[in-house]
């Protein structure tokens, strides 16, 4: 964690903040869900979940919410991410590490291709 060592230091600090939480607050047309139970979280799911952030913000990408939730319920597939875009089916993906979730926020997201590789068979 960076030192605060002056007030615009911990202005900047807030700013940083104030923006990560808007991606998870903010309404828009795309969600993408994080398993983030016991399981998930010793899986790897923190870093899955700052990785996507971290995109989410350096694209400035506004129509995304982001949203943890508990397990998911499919343990040997953790990190679980759940992404659903308007009325198209919800995508399953498992075993997101943050390269996959990068590649998953990139293609899928803004590509509008599903990952294929990474998808949760029914």
């Amino acid at each position: 964690m960076d030192k605060i060592k002056s007030l615009d230091d911990l202005k900047r600090m807030r700013e940083e903040a104030m923006k990560k939480r808007d991606a998870t607050t903010t309404s828009g047309k795309k969600q993408v869900v994080i398993g983030m139970g016991t399981v998930g979280i010793a899986a790897g799911a923190r870093e899955t979940l700052k990785a996507i952030l971290d995109l989410i913000e350096q694209e400035n990408l506004s129509d995304v919410v982001v949203r943890q939730t508990g397990n998911v319920g499919i343990d040997s597939w953790e990190p679980v991410v759940q992404v659903m875009v308007q009325d198209q089916p919800q995508v399953n993906y498992g075993k997101v590490t943050p390269e996959v979730a990068r590649r998953i926020i990139k293609e899928h997201l803004q590509g509008g291709k599903i990952v294929e590789e990474f998808v949760i068979p029914s």
